[in-house]
């Protein structure tokens, strides 16, 4: 009988952590065990294919039945799996509307010359010589602007994957400078939401926590402005004797004007003034369709048999804009709301794997094995660092990495005479910079979607997300800077 009366529950900043007295931790692994077994020989062995183009979503649903199983083994109801399911789906349906009309963001600002526009003008300005330290910064600045890292590869990181392929750096290296400027601004806004829930968890306030962070951040991407640096200097690139030809070929297709601006401009500045990023997005692919019928006629009439239809097929489908460059060509092509499918069903798929192993208490009592064996100061910040990159691997999602270990862990600091802030910057250190190296957590896929490269090429230049969990650990080795609570 499953009366879930072995069932507790903890409400954690509108999060609820479920305990399950009848289950142990090697219960509670083999889901985990099993998943990544498939993943992984999914992967070496059938190049990412084993089901067909879906495999990662299908192994995560048979994830998800494995757990289910242990959980009506140690008497969890089906109606409480569903439940979590339920909730889960429900906390990622913005970020899905979100993908769609990137998605379509995407289609439109091609068709209306804003995506060419931006990478003639980026051309001339952003040489190989300096452009990978360069998008480090400039995706930092709007990421601290807007608070999110998100909306940074949605607007300029989009921009930055198209100027530096065509000088031609790769992807992954363009993609990896994007997401550490982008992670490094969102970590350190104040208007982020992640930077607002650590402390919540934790215990302390929002710019204590963000000072505090300082202390590990401004080291670990300064080392990454560095390497970037180095990489931009090294790099082979087409040189610059090939930028003249790529300008002439978007000019010469394109209605090329200084007025195309005004699109991202606008969807920038409507976040700037906290407007909801789905009216901002969708204000974005709205003025972009105007645009296209302003400044870019001949396009819409050479890809449709009308300009309506051509602007809702880049909305909905595939674009494919022909100049005489082939390298442009690979550029120039959208998939539109279509295109954001693989990702969405991946979405989807892990929340309903994270769902059922929240539901059945396999989170929480992972997070509180690793607990038991923090013996001294560093043991209790390894366990910390472990607990939410695992929580990012199974429950697919930074918040419940922030939420599940903050509140596990937050009395363990305090028995320790450790300040809150410790753990808070821990959290963000390992729980929300590593979300985006998990091909199926949320981050992971949706900027894998968005920028069009995929983890596996820009996982090592993810250079500030990885280093991040190991500059926290060395300073907690070396006890640099780790805050002693007040005595009373």
């Amino acid at each position: 009988m499953h009366d879930d009366k072995n069932i507790s529950e903890i409400k954690a900043d509108h999060e609820t952590i479920i305990e399950n007295s009848e289950l142990n931790i090697w219960e509670a692994l083999i889901p985990v065990i099993l998943l990544m077994g498939l993943l992984f020989y999914n992967i070496t062995y059938k190049d990412g294919e084993w089901f067909g183009e879906y495999s990662n979503q299908f192994i995560l649903l048979i994830g998800g039945a494995i757990a289910a199983v242990v959980g009506f083994y140690n008497k969890v109801s089906v109606n409480r799996m569903v439940t979590e399911v339920w909730a889960n789906l429900k906390s990622v349906f913005v970020p899905i509307m979100i993908l769609f009309l990137v998605g379509a963001l995407a289609g439109t600002w091609l068709v209306s010359g804003v995506i060419p526009a931006m990478v003639y003008y980026g051309l001339q300005v952003l040489s190989p010589s300096i452009f990978l330290p360069a998008s480090v910064i400039i995706a930092a600045v709007i990421s601290i602007a807007t608070g999110s890292s998100w909306t940074t590869s949605a607007t300029v990181g989009i921009a930055l994957v198209g100027i530096g392929t065509a000088l031609g750096i790769p992807p992954g290296m363009i993609a990896g400078a994007v997401i550490s400027g982008a992670y490094f601004g969102d970590k350190m806004s104040p208007l982020s939401d992640t930077t607002n829930l650590a402390p919540a968890m934790a215990g302390t306030d929002l710019f204590t926590h963000i000072r505090y962070m300082t202390i590990t951040t401004i080291p670990t991407i300064i080392i990454t402005l560095v390497v970037f640096a180095i990489l931009s200097m090294n790099v082979d690139t087409t040189g610059s004797a090939d930028v003249s030809s790529l300008l002439v070929s978007i000019d010469s297709t394109f209605n090329i004007t200084p007025w195309l601006f005004l699109v991202p401009v606008t969807v920038i500045a409507l976040i700037l003034l906290k407007t909801k990023p789905l009216i901002a997005l969708v204000t974005g692919v709205l003025l972009a369709a105007v645009f296209a019928f302003v400044f870019q006629p001949e396009i819409l009439n050479g890809l449709g048999d009308s300009k309506i239809s051509t602007i809702i097929t880049s909305i909905l489908t595939d674009t494919q804009i022909t100049t005489d460059n082939e390298k442009l060509n690979e550029l120039f092509s959208a998939g539109g709301m279509k295109g954001m499918l693989w990702t969405i069903y991946l979405i989807t798929c892990a929340m309903i794997f994270g769902g059922i192993m929240d539901g059945i208490g396999a989170l929480a009592r992972i997070t509180k094995g690793l607990l038991s064996i923090a013996t001294s100061v560093f043991g209790l910040f390894a366990s910390t660092v472990i607990s939410c990159l695992g929580l990012n691997i199974i429950a697919s999602d930074q918040y419940l990495a922030i939420v599940i270990p903050g509140k596990m862990f937050k009395k363990a600091y305090e028995d320790r005479g450790l300040a809150p802030e410790n753990l808070s910057r821990t959290l963000e250190d390992s729980g929300t910079v590593t979300s985006v190296l998990i091909p199926w957590n949320t981050c992971g896929a949706y900027q894998s979607g968005v920028l069009g490269v995929g983890i596996s090429e820009y996982f090592v230049y993810a250079i500030f997300n990885w280093l991040s969990p190991f500059t926290t650990l060395l300073f907690a080795a070396l006890n640099i800077k780790i805050r002693q609570l007040a005595s009373k």
